[in-house]
């Protein structure tokens, strides 16, 4: 696009809003690109009068959609009609104020937690309609699915090229850590620094089996600015690390020890719930557009994020 872009991100307090902001401010902002991070406090995206007005005020050119109401599996479990209604709500408002403002590009966020229970993998940007999701989350999946439907209806109907990311399991400073409520990473981050601080044996919750593919949210945003300014296709891109890369949870346990520099034990509740086995994705699209983007080391990566975990304690949302 030519001239200033203005650029208006969503959920922008949270993992990935901050780290967008990060490296804009480090290096990866363009001349002529201005860029407005908003927070739950600056509008209550359910209601379409606050989403309006929040439009109205910042006039943006372009749209970056991260708000959600997320959270970790348990808290799924137990709030399909929650996690349905309320993000339907956000994604209707976001979306059609978009198109009623002249936004020219917005690029919202999925997960790889949409896609069909059933499947054959790897999973690809095809198959996200190919069956109903797991049972555990599939208030927040199908809601999800729905923007890449009014994504698609926006272009047919408009000629709108809004499109959605599909980003395989993130983590990285700004996360929520809530041990109850927060996804696996930061749950045993914070797990393991509170049985550090005790001299205690550091639960995990299941068997440590399952396998993810994590994506550090530093390179998620470098991702996603390229997603901005240079994809230009409806149909969502998933960006993951390769499936090569897929670890276990156990791993991801060793990882969290090793950056924690935990020396205690380490026990198994195999008496709580997996969830989904596998969800491994495939970055095949990815690296047909981008087949040298060098993502950051896995051990490297859950370092930064253990360190900026104990340095900001205080502050963390837990």
């Amino acid at each position: 696009m030519d001239g200033p872009m203005r650029v208006l991100v969503t959920g922008g307090s949270g993992l990935v809003g901050r780290a967008i902001e990060r490296v804009v401010k480090e290096g990866e902002g363009r001349e002529g690109e201005e860029w407005i991070f908003l927070s739950s406090k600056d509008a209550n995206l359910m209601s379409a009068e606050e989403t309006r007005s929040v439009f109205q005020k910042h006039r943006p050119t372009h749209v970056i959609h991260l708000a959600a109401m997320v959270g970790g599996l348990f808290r799924n479990m137990r709030q399909n009609l929650d996690f349905w209604r309320n993000n339907v709500f956000i994604n209707d408002n976001v979306l059609q104020t978009a198109h009623e403002f002249g936004v020219v590009k917005v690029v919202s966020c999925l997960s790889t937690c949409i896609f069909p229970d059933k499947t054959t993998y790897p999973i690809d940007e095809t198959m996200i309609h190919n069956g109903p999701p797991h049972e555990s989350n599939f208030g927040y999946a199908y809601a999800k699915r729905m923007i890449d439907v009014h994504n698609r209806a926006c272009c047919q109907q408009y000629g709108r090229r809004y499109t959605a990311v599909i980003p395989t399991n993130v983590f990285g400073p700004h996360d929520n850590f809530n041990i109850e409520d927060g996804h696996v990473l930061p749950g045993l981050i914070h797990k393991t620094y509170m049985a550090k601080k005790e001299g205690k044996a550091l639960q995990v919750w299941g068997s440590g089996r399952p396998l993810r593919q994590f994506i550090y949210s530093l390179d998620l945003a470098r991702l996603f600015l390229w997603v901005l300014r240079d994809y230009d296709e409806v149909e969502p891109i998933i960006l993951s690390v390769g499936e090569e890369d897929e670890l276990s949870i156990k791993d991801a346990v060793n990882a969290v020890v090793e950056g924690m520099e935990f020396k205690g034990d380490v026990i198994y509740d195999t008496s709580k719930a997996d969830g989904q086995f596998k969800k491994t994705a495939s970055n095949a699209k990815l690296r047909k557009y981008l087949p040298d983007f060098k993502f950051t080391p896995f051990k490297a990566a859950m370092k930064e994020t253990c360190d900026w975990f104990e340095a900001n304690y205080d502050i963390a949302r837990k």
